[in-house]
């Protein structure tokens, strides 16, 4: 999994009811794009991520369409 900074991470519910949290990267702290991530989440607090199975990446270029 690689990101760049600007792009969204989503993190998908994994039960029924639970909803997706979406964030935006604002640091890619591993070589070449690779985890972990500084997250800027959609409710304002930020953390370190290395994402799992049940994460995607949206890079910004495919966003903007």
């Amino acid at each position: 999994m690689r990101a760049t900074v600007g792009d969204q991470l989503v993190q998908h519910g994994r039960v029924v009811g639970q909803h997706d949290k979406v964030g935006e990267i604002v640091e890619v702290l591993g070589q070449e794009g690779n985890p972990p991530y500084r997250v800027r989440f959609e409710d304002g607090h930020e953390g370190l991520c290395s994402p799992g199975p049940d994460t995607e990446i949206r890079h910004k270029d495919t966003t903007t369409r």
